[in-house]
């Protein structure tokens, strides 16, 4: 038990985001006409909006929620927060965030599967990532209701310290994770085998959010005489 449990949560960390890079990047170098939302708004505007909308921002506050809580050291906030205040703050964000995205991700699994020109235009990767994504949000939020037994931070602290191992390199970093219910683990299992898979689908347009878009030169457009 202690080997597989080193082998899921102090490997295949390291696998995993070793895929992520390298695969991106021979993606991007070898199948640039690949890299793309393959977007299906031109097939259906149907629940699109609503559903893309609620998708995006969700998971956009999880992510950098999750960034933000997990890797930020403990020294660092201690003068401000408490581990229990920051739990609970974390269970508010992200239970709304959740709440969002899955709704919205669920709306437009409905409508790929349902849709007959969008699900003709879908690949099997695009409805296995969605699902899997869909099961990520799930499970994120069932570590909510546990969550709620141990307002203290007690399980978070943990949580934290095992990331910021895997992040800096640090040794022994599953045996942070030996004592947290299993709910934690299967979520910290999928959300890697996610990252795994990522370069393979079309979750790279992540790479290519528009940030330049913020800084650009002001953009004039003249009517035609």
């Amino acid at each position: 038990m202690d080997y597989a449990h080193t082998l899921l949560f102090g490997f295949y960390p390291y696998l995993a985001g070793t895929v992520f890079l390298l695969g991106s990047i021979l993606r991007f170098d070898h199948a640039q006409y690949t890299w793309k939302t393959g977007s299906s708004q031109m097939l259906s505007k149907r629940r699109m909006r609503l559903g893309s909308n609620m998708f995006h921002i969700g998971i956009i506050v999880i992510f950098f929620g999750h960034l933000v809580g997990l890797l930020t050291p403990h020294w660092a906030y201690e003068w401000a927060i408490t581990p229990g205040n920051k739990q609970i703050m974390a269970i508010l964000v992200g239970g709304i965030a959740g709440i969002f995205c899955l709704a919205g991700g669920l709306i437009l699994l409905h409508r790929r599967l349902t849709d007959p020109r969008v699900r003709a235009s879908s690949s099997r990767s695009d409805n296995v990532i969605l699902i899997l994504l869909m099961v990520q949000v799930t499970l994120g939020l069932l570590t909510i209701i546990s969550a709620t037994e141990h307002l203290d931070g007690s399980v978070m602290l943990p949580l934290a310290e095992w990331a910021q191992s895997i992040v800096f390199f640090r040794s022994n970093a599953a045996s942070h994770l030996m004592d947290v219910g299993v709910i934690y683990k299967l979520h910290i299992f999928v959300g890697l085998t996610i990252v795994m898979v990522f370069p393979f689908t079309r979750l790279v347009h992540a790479w290519s959010a528009p940030f330049g878009y913020i800084g650009r030169r002001y953009q004039l457009v003249r009517r035609r005489a």
